[in-house]
């Protein structure tokens, strides 16, 4: 699912390309994406390009005319992308969920999925927009206070923390493994066991990882548009790099799968060596799951001996 700085970079791309530029045309595809009926989802052609921004994972654009706004709210989730086509551009295939048509160019919605998850909502109000807000912290503007407060209200683990849109604004699965990582915390750590140091740590690889990926994504676009977003990156450190060497220690970063998602970490500098396990597999295997990484290896010894 893309995340801050992926739709932050898609708000500074929507904005060169359409801000003060009429929508002069909607194809909706997918009679699955529109989550609204009233208003009309056609009362926003004919309506000019005001302002985009970003609501936690989601983008807002604005559209006003004859003294009447109107809000696009779009949600990605995890397989819907934008993309900037030719004018007029045809609709791609099953993919294809919407096309908003302008003079000189198309921005083309699309869902590379059969759950089609992702969403369109029209709000004829500004004050519709809270109930798209989540309640989650900002974490590039907060305070050293807010952001311990925040932290210490639940006991949660870092990982969940870190992912749960009303407690932080805009972190999803990728990067926060790539924040715990930097932080050199295990992402199974509980939130309220968390000392001033290791917060303080944690919120300025919070501000340093999303602000470095920011600009790493907008130097990558340019003047052009974020066609290619994806949760998998070959810069990144530990996120989609499981049995690959940690770029810090060298060592094989790990993983724990769990419901639709997964949590990679590197064992040397997050968890002390410690191997972790979700409860399920740590259930099924009792006292054969390996607890370090040098028990790993001696297993992974053992049954190559064996096996020859």
């Amino acid at each position: 699912m893309p995340e801050l700085p992926d739709i932050t970079v898609y708000v500074e791309r929507l904005r060169a390309k359409t801000v003060g530029r009429e929508l002069r045309g909607i194809r909706l595809q997918s009679p699955f994406l529109l989550r609204t009926v009233e208003p009309p989802l056609q009362t926003a052609v004919g309506k000019r390009v005001v302002g985009v921004e970003r609501l936690g994972k989601r983008l807002v654009i604005e559209l006003g005319a004859d003294g009447k706004g109107l809000w696009l709210v779009i949600h990605l989730m995890v397989a819907g992308r934008l993309r900037w086509k030719k004018p007029n551009a045809a609709l791609p295939g099953k993919l294809a969920l919407a096309a908003f048509d302008f003079a000189d160019g198309t921005l083309m919605f699309t869902e590379a999925s059969k759950k089609k998850r992702a969403s369109l909502h029209v709000i004829a109000d500004r004050a519709g927009l809270v109930a798209f807000d989540r309640g989650g912290l900002d974490v590039m503007s907060a305070s050293a206070a807010e952001f311990a407060a925040r932290l210490r209200a639940e006991r949660h683990t870092i990982k969940r923390s870190l992912t749960d849109p009303t407690i932080l604004d805009g972190i999803g699965n990728a990067y926060s493994d790539e924040i715990l990582h930097a932080a050199r915390l295990s992402p199974f750590r509980m939130t309220t066991a968390l000392d001033d140091a290791e917060l303080a740590r944690l919120q300025q690889a919070c501000i340093t990882t999303l602000q470095w990926w920011i600009d790493h994504l907008r130097a990558e676009v340019g003047d052009g548009f974020p066609d290619e977003v994806t949760a998998f990156r070959s810069e990144m450190a530990v996120h989609g790099k499981y049995n690959q060497p940690c770029p810090v220690c060298g060592h094989k970063v790990q993983r724990v799968v769990y419901a639709e998602n997964e949590a990679n970490y590197c064992a040397v500098c997050q968890t002390e060596g410690r191997l972790l396990a979700d409860r399920s597999l740590s259930r099924l295997l009792k006292d054969d799951w390996p607890r370090t990484l040098d028990e790993l290896e001696e297993r992974k010894n053992a049954r190559a001996t064996n096996a020859t």
